[in-house]
């Protein structure tokens, strides 16, 4: 399903998600390639759509494309910090500077509350609870993870070429929402998104217009996809 289609859905069912993950293709080298100006305005438009149905927003791309956009926030919403995933198994053959690393930025309503509470001890989560802990430390933005190549990440391979490790979005779903709340990730891919959701007990919708990531994501989360 087309991107914008599937936000048009939830607006429709009157669905709202509390993170929605948005990865789309970075607009480099070949296949989907964009005059700059033409992707400025996707991106843009990407964001303004999804504020309307998400409380926030986490954006994909290579920091040398994503840059420009932390000047994207829409209206009611603001660039509350710059992500970086970080790895070293990067197997590039380019001579000179390879790249080790994606950015994502993270955009939010005013007022939205994040959930550092998620990544506490079992000592440190009681003094939570019991209002004994006055300050929730939360986490570096740099998440170290290796790329899913070779033997790395063999039990989360699923054929996608540009598939994200399940570590990488754990800590951004565990900061962004708590068990019960909606996920929704238009540009679904192999379904990573998805499969961390269900593992912390968020719901999630996601789509995707390519018929094999769709059938991908199918045959990693055990699914089937609901016919519209």
């Amino acid at each position: 399903m087309d991107v914008f289609a599937s936000i048009d859905l939830l607006k429709s069912a009157g669905l709202h998600a509390d993170c929605t993950m948005l990865d789309p293709w970075y607009n480099k080298g070949v296949g989907g390639e964009l005059p700059l100006e033409e992707y400025d305005d996707f991106i843009r438009r990407l964001l303004n759509e999804t504020a309307v149905i998400s409380d926030l927003m986490y954006l994909w791309g290579f920091p040398e494309i994503i840059g420009p956009y932390v000047r994207f926030a829409p209206e009611g919403f603001y660039m509350a910090a710059w992500l970086t995933w970080y790895y070293k198994n990067c197997p590039s053959v380019i001579r000179g500077w390879r790249s080790s690393q994606n950015a994502c930025l993270k955009f939010m309503r005013k007022g939205h509350k994040l959930h550092p509470e998620n990544f506490l001890t079992a000592e440190q989560k009681q003094r939570f609870e019991s209002g004994k802990m006055r300050f929730v430390p939360g986490l570096p933005s740099v998440i170290e993870a290796p790329l899913i190549i070779g033997f790395i990440g063999k039990n989360e391979r699923t054929g996608h070429p540009s598939q994200k490790p399940e570590a990488v979005f754990d800590k951004l779903l565990l900061m962004a929402a708590k068990p019960g709340d909606l996920i929704f990730d238009p540009m679904a891919g192999s379904g990573t998104t998805a499969a961390c959701a269900l593992k912390h007990g968020m719901r999630s919708i996601v789509c995707d217009q390519n018929e094999d990531y769709i059938q991908m994501l199918e045959k990693r989360l055990g699914v089937k996809r609901i016919a519209l």
